[in-house]
């Protein structure tokens, strides 16, 4: 960030409009006045022509410098950055966007148009809007925040997917003539073997049932994710802004990722029938 600050300072107009103008003067009097240096320091002297010059650029350090320590010019240079940052989470969003609606049925498909026509009402307002360094940050975070629902929604829609193919049928058949089969063996070993393969394949089942209670939570939290992006559009547009709405899209950021870490660990490990 720091190299980023020095060289917005070295190329900001100011600095460099008064480096070319003082640069120009400097080259007037060299070609037509070179007696007025001769005023100053000696004709004989190696520097008469090149001190114009020396000091266009002693005055161009002396206004970048004077820059690097301007208030005004750090909140100019932190909101030029935090805009920048806003618009490539804007990308980031219509990237993802374009990914999950691959894999959307048409429910949700409703659901992450509305998310992103909340967003981009946000982001319209913010770029429209005044400068605060509290709406940035909330901005911010609400991007975040729909950066998160739309991996979140992607990886659920795949997920989901995968589940409904998953026929268990058959599971359920065998465990059921395999209980019947247990209730006649007097082999201990058979029996044993048995209990093993029923045991698995309840497993399966049980993992089934777990996986698809998990989804039905996942639901839920993009349901209130959706509400929320909406609910913070609201607020930016009134340009209600509070600390507290930080802490609330940071929470639920969080918890968007963990889920989402979920789902790709359960799809990396998926049930294979």
């Amino acid at each position: 960030m720091k190299s980023k600050l020095i060289y917005s300072a070295l190329f900001r107009f100011r600095n460099i409009a008064a480096l070319l103008g003082t640069l120009g003067m400097a080259q007037a009097i060299n070609t037509e006045s070179p007696g007025l240096m001769a005023q100053v320091i000696p004709l004989n002297s190696p520097y008469v022509e090149g001190a114009p010059f020396l000091a266009s650029v002693v005055l161009y350090m002396a206004l970048v410098i004077q820059s690097l320590t301007s208030k005004e010019f750090h909140e100019s240079f932190n909101h030029k950055q935090k805009v920048k940052q806003i618009r490539e989470l804007n990308n980031s969003c219509l990237r993802l966007a374009l990914e999950a609606k691959k894999n959307t049925n048409p429910t949700y498909y409703k659901k992450l148009r509305k998310v992103m026509d909340d967003k981009n009402e946000i982001v319209n307002s913010f770029l429209r809007g005044e400068r605060s360094y509290l709406k940035e940050k909330i901005v911010e975070q609400t991007l975040n925040l729909v950066v998160s629902y739309t991996k979140l929604l992607n990886n659920f829609c795949i997920r989901s997917k995968e589940l409904s193919a998953v026929d268990v049928t058959d599971v359920a058949n065998r465990i059921n003539s395999n209980l019947r089969k247990l209730s006649f063996v007097n082999d201990p070993h058979a029996a044993e073997d048995l209990k093993g393969i029923i045991a698995i394949d309840e497993k399966v089942i049980d993992r089934l049932k777990e996986e698809k209670k998990d989804l039905e939570r996942i639901s839920a939290k993009l349901d209130y994710m959706e509400s929320m992006v909406n609910m913070f559009k609201h607020q930016i547009i009134s340009s209600v802004e509070s600390e507290e709405m930080i802490e609330k899209l940071e929470t639920a950021v969080n918890e968007a990722v963990a889920l989402d870490s979920v789902l790709d660990e359960r799809r990396k490990n998926r049930i294979r029938m």
